[in-house]
């Protein structure tokens, strides 16, 4: 593994392509709506549903609601971005409502995800349910592509809160269900009521805490989308190639408010 031997080391066998975590090759299918697709050039993607994700994707928890942001959100489609994640606390809500602004409708082809539930006791069915109310009105949507619960609420059993979130996916209303910060057997028991699309934990270079997680959504088709991917040492480049590479249902979404971020990170695909 990796994170047993020397950084230089760990670069030097993800450019020669080898190592455990080297790109992997194979077309596999996920049993929850993602699909691993591996293209001529090597690069994979991961398909939610009908779509297909570039596996870099936008983190957008300082997209504050001014022109400029809005000009940027969209900006970042044509520029190659087609996952944009947010989180109905991001910016007070300001980050859903400049998202619904510049994305509205949402094009083609683009997937935007958000989340509910991340304080203490706001995973309760009534408080849930307000957020994912509240969240359809600012991303200006019908339908929400992909809903994580954010975190576990200490307060409320994890399957009530996420069977709230199963109700609105039976309803067309939610397309995919996600969960956040958790761990393994936390995903097996959110398997037990809603079929889980995504799992977004911390996950980096220099914090590889949830492995475990990694493996088990690589073996079950679960998408892996990593927040906090740039933490550690070396550049960008190094750090989301790393990452591409730990597993082909990972997908980086680093946070920027400026487009030649966007596709400086775009670039490491």
């Amino acid at each position: 593994m990796f994170r047993d031997v020397p950084m230089l080391a760990a670069i030097l066998l993800l450019s020669l392509g080898t190592g455990p975590y080297a790109r992997r090759p194979e077309v596999g299918t996920a049993g929850h709506g993602f699909t691993i697709a591996s293209l001529a050039c090597g690069a994979v993607t991961v398909k939610l549903g009908n779509t297909e994700l570039v596996r870099i994707g936008l983190g957008t928890n300082r997209l504050g609601d001014t022109p400029e942001h809005v000009a940027f959100v969209r900006e970042t489609v044509p520029a190659g971005i087609n996952f944009v994640d947010t989180a109905h606390l991001y910016v007070g809500g300001e980050s859903e409502r400049v998202i619904g602004e510049a994305l509205h409708p949402v094009p083609e082809g683009c997937v935007v995800a958000t989340k509910g539930g991340y304080h203490s006791g706001e995973g309760r069915p009534d408080v849930l349910r307000g957020q994912i109310e509240e969240s359809l009105r600012r991303l200006r949507t019908d339908t929400i592509a992909l809903y994580y619960l954010h975190r576990v609420d200490p307060q409320t059993p994890l399957e009530q809160s996420l069977e709230v979130i199963a109700s609105y996916r039976e309803r067309g209303v939610i397309r995919h269900v996600g969960i956040s910060e958790v761990d393994v057997d936390q995903i097996e028991r959110a398997r037990q009521v809603v079929p889980i699309a995504a799992v977004q934990n911390r996950y980096n270079l220099a914090d590889r805490e949830h492995d475990d997680v990694i493996d088990v959504c690589e073996r079950e088709g679960i998408a892996f989308v990593p927040f906090f991917p740039l933490r550690g040492n070396g550049d960008t480049a190094t750090k989301l190639k790393w990452l591409l590479q730990r597993s082909p249902v990972v997908l980086p979404i680093p946070g920027t408010l400026s487009i030649e971020h966007v596709r400086e990170n775009l670039a490491a695909l």
